[in-house]
Formats: C-alpha cells, sequence, structure tokens
C-alpha cells in the first residue's frame, strides 16, 4: 500500500508531489496522459500574478501572495525562466478609474507590494506602444512571467529525484473508500493508498464526487491564444491586462520569457472536458480586444494559435483541503487563474495540512536542487565550445527556428521522466515552438527519439497513442 497517491501530473499535482517527496513517504503519482503537463499547465498565459485580483481572505488571495513571492527562489532552485517583468491593468475612462482604486485596495489588503495608480502618460512611457485610449493604469511591479512547461517538468523532475514515483499513460477509472485507506482502479490495474491527493485539473469534481456526498461542480472555461513571432516580442515588455469582468481578467497582451508575444485568453464556458479546438470567431475576437491595448497587433507575425481549458468550480474560490465525510481525501480542485502563480504555495499549503494530520519525518537528504538542459540559443561562444567539446552533438542542430541541438534532444529523452513524444521534447527543449511550427525539425526528432527510446519510428507519438506519424511504407499503405 502506498503513503500517498497523487491523481494528476499538471503543475498542481507536480508541485504537491514535490513538496511531499521531502517527507519519508511512499508517495505515487496517476497520470491519464502520457506526459506530465499535457492538461492546462500546458495551455495558459504563463503569468505570475501580483494578487490584487483575488478577493481579500480568498485561498486565491493567499495563495497568489505567497506563490508570487515564493517563485524566484524557486527558479534558481529548479534552473527554469522566470522574470519579474511587473503588469498593468488598463483603464479608458475616467469614470472607471473606482475601479482600478478598488484593485488598488484589494491587492494592499492581499499584502501585495509597490502597487500604485498612474496616469496614461506615465503608463506610455513604461509602455510606449500602449492605445493612446489609456487614462489610468494599474501598475504592479511584482507581476513576472515564467515557462509553464519548464516550471511543471522541473517540479515533476524534483519529485521523481526525491523518490516519488509517476506512472504515466495511467488513467483512474474509480476511486473507492476502504479500511485504512482508498482503492484506485485505473486502466492499467490497482492501486491502494492511505492518503489521495486529487489535482486531476477539469476532472477534479468527477474524481471528488466518487468518494464524497458533499458534491462540488467544475465548468470547463476555455480560453484562446495567439502566439506571435519573436520578431515582435518587444511590442510590450510588461504584461498588459484590461480591467476584469466576471469570467476573468480580460484579453491580455504580454511577452513570453521566450521572447514571443501572447495574446488572450477569451472566456467560454463549454461541455467538453476535452474542448481545446480554437475557433475563428474566438480568435478574431481576442485579437480585436487586445488591439484596445495596444496600438497595433502586428497579426501577420502570428505563427500558432491554441486553446487551454481552466477549471472553474461553482463557488469561484480554490477547493482545497480534506473532504468533510472522506478522511484522507484531500482535494486541490477548481485551480483556475491564478492557479499557475499559486501552484508553489499550494504544494507547501497542502503538503503541511497533510503531514500535520498524517506526521511524517523530514528526509535528512532532500536533493532541493535540478539543472535543467543547457540552451545552447542562450548559451555564450565559450559555453558552447565546452559543451560542444563535452558533446558532439551539441553541434547538430535540429530546429533551426529556436537553435534547438541533437545534444539538446537527447539530454531530453534521458532526463528523469525523459520525453518520449515530439511534444514531450518540444516542451523540454523548444525544438518545433518556432516560426515554422516544426514543419522542418519533425521528421528528424522523430527519428532521435526512436533511436534513444529503441523502438520503431512508426511508435513514436505526438503526444498519446493514436497520434502516431508513420503508418508504414508508401508503397505498402
Amino acid at each position: 500500500m502506498q503513503d500517498i497517491i497523487i491523481i494528476g501530473a499538471g503543475v498542481t499535482g507536480c508541485a504537491i508531489a514535490r513538496e511531499l517527496s521531502r517527507y519519508d513517504l511512499d508517495v505515487c503519482v496517476i497520470e491519464k496522459s502520457s506526459d506530465v503537463c499535457e492538461g492546462t499547465s500546458k495551455a495558459n498565459s504563463g503569468i505570475v500574478h501580483a494578487g490584487y485580483d483575488a478577493k481579500p481572505g480568498s485561498l486565491k488571495a493567499k495563495l497568489n501572495v505567497r506563490g508570487n513571492e515564493m517563485m524566484e527562489q524557486l527558479s534558481k532552485e529548479l534552473d527554469f525562466p522566470f522574470k519579474r517583468n511587473g503588469s498593468m491593468v488598463l483603464c479608458f475612462d475616467e469614470k472607471d478609474k473606482g475601479q482600478l482604486e478598488r484593485l488598488l485596495d484589494q491587492g494592499r489588503q492581499n499584502g501585495v507590494k509597490d502597487l500604485r495608480i498612474i496616469t496614461g502618460d506615465e503608463a506610455r512611457k513604461i509602455e510606449p506602444g500602449l492605445s493612446d485610449e489609456v487614462c489610468f493604469a494599474l501598475y504592479a511591479p511584482t507581476g513576472g512571467i515564467v515557462c509553464p512547461f519548464n516550471l511543471t517538468i522541473a517540479l515533476a523532475e524534483n519529485a521523481a529525484v526525491n523518490g516519488v514515483k509517476f506512472h504515466l499513460g495511467t488513467k483512474v477509472t474509480d476511486v473507492l473508500k476502504e479500511d485504512g485507506g482508498y482503492l484506485v482502479k485505473t486502466s492499467k490495474g490497482d492501486f491502494k493508498s492511505r492518503i489521495v491527493v486529487n489535482a486531476s485539473g477539469v476532472y477534479a469534481a468527477k474524481i471528488h464526487n466518487l468518494v464524497s456526498d458533499e458534491k462540488i461542480n467544475i465548468v470547463p472555461r476555455k480560453g484562446e491564444y495567439c502566439l506571435f513571432d519573436k520578431m515582435v516580442g518587444g511590442l510590450v515588455s510588461s504584461t498588459i491586462f484590461q480591467l476584469p469582468t466576471k469570467y476573468g481578467k480580460g484579453v491580455l497582451v504580454t511577452p513570453t520569457v521566450h521572447g514571443n508575444l501572447l495574446v488572450g485568453p477569451n472566456a467560454v464556458d463549454i461541455d467538453d472536458f476535452e474542448g481545446v479546438n480554437t475557433t475563428a470567431e474566438g480568435l478574431s475576437d481576442i485579437l480585436k480586444r487586445g488591439g484596445l491595448s495596444v496600438k497595433q497587433l502586428p497579426t501577420r507575425q502570428i505563427i500558432t494559435s491554441f486553446a487551454g481549458l481552466r477549471a472553474h468550480e461553482d463557488k469561484g474560490d480554490f477547493v482545497i483541503g480534506e473532504a468533510n465525510d472522506a478522511p484522507g481525501f484531500f482535494d486541490a480542485a477548481g485551480i483556475e487563474s491564478p492557479g499557475l502563480s499559486c501552484a508553489p504555495a499550494i504544494g507547501e499549503y497542502l503538503a503541511d495540512m497533510i503531514v500535520a494530520k498524517y506526521p511524517a519525518k523530514k528526509k535528512e537528504n532532500f536533493v532541493s536542487k535540478r539543472k535543467g538542459i543547457p540552451s545552447m540559443a542562450l548559451a555564450s561562444p565559450e559555453e558552447k565550445k565546452k559543451l560542444i567539446e563535452e558533446n558532439p552533438l551539441y553541434a547538430n542542430v535540429v530546429c533551426r527556428c529556436e537553435l534547438v541541438t541533437e545534444g539538446e534532444i537527447v539530454d531530453s529523452i534521458k532526463r528523469p521522466l525523459g520525453a518520449t513524444t515530439l511534444d514531450g521534447v518540444k516542451r523540454r527543449t523548444r525544438a518545433g515552438m518556432g516560426r515554422c511550427q516544426a514543419g522542418f525539425c519533425s521528421p528528424k526528432t522523430v527519428e532521435i527519439l526512436a533511436r534513444e527510446l529503441g523502438v520503431d519510428e512508426a511508435e513514436i507519438t505526438k503526444n498519446d497513442r493514436g497520434s502516431e506519424f508513420i503508418l508504414g511504407d508508401i508503397k505498402d499503405v
């Protein structure tokens, strides 16, 4: 019997796993997809919110501010990109200044530092590309941006190094109460555990409702995005929001930590828990609304679009803690925005809660640091020379757009929880993230994956089974 089973390997589940790996506990993570970071965590804004938007006293408020505080040190320990670039909430009409003042007051109650309201002219001095219609802005210098893939993968790798087992491609089909714990039934057999942590994203209500009579309800809230080429990544340096609505923080315009420009999302409640398709109407809407914030969105430089789902719980706050009628069953449910910002704090908060009730001894040999994959695109000439001397594969460029080499791809496969799919390589190295969107590098990446994994190229997938690239020889087909 396990001590703890975590259901879900998104950023929340991986953050919880990393915190629990500090203790002498037998912990495993069960994930239905073929890799970590395959759900909401791979398709979001990559924003580390300052913490002014959440209602004072809510879990969102408490954990947002704490998560923001933790992110910089965590990025140094686990070697993922994070930048404190600051954020603005724009006001286009003087009569709406009261809404900015309300956010300012909320932020101060929540403990956000250095918040202030500035004039439109002051905002344009910081961001010359802002619309002339901006009359006031709430400026939050503690706001930041992060790579959601690298954050999730870093947390997962560090958890794995510290003994957490990951069962990927394993779908939970039922959770049953038993004496002394739970039976978790999956597509790959049964697991038993004293404690279950439900971090299953948009499916968290379905998992919770299997064991508790106090039901929760989660609606998938779809958000669509447009990603722009790096040549226009400097259009803004801060993250630019508009005044929020009941559906969230509105359409934002932001740089990414990798130098692209990102616009989105909209917010549409849907019934499909896998509905991550984009629509012409949705993309047109976000570009129109994003264009209110900046003078000219360079739409000809869009290189891709995508959509993600947020897990919106009816009561509007995170659901974190032990279910009242299911001892040993802990939820991390309803983790929508600012969930990415909160993830490190959620991991800390829930791990503390679990060991307070079910005591465990801290490890003396916990490994707190992790080194990421070297990037030839970011390396200095001296660093490049050294990498190539140590491994000549670092001289072989595979992805021209992002300057990713064969050495980096091989490293991504051989790491703890290494890549087994094209998307897995993409998220770990950025091979295929550039302007041609994997049009050039995919065949070579498939070849490298097959070689390093010791399988036929026909077995290599984009992500889960059913997304194979190769059907067979053309003459045979």
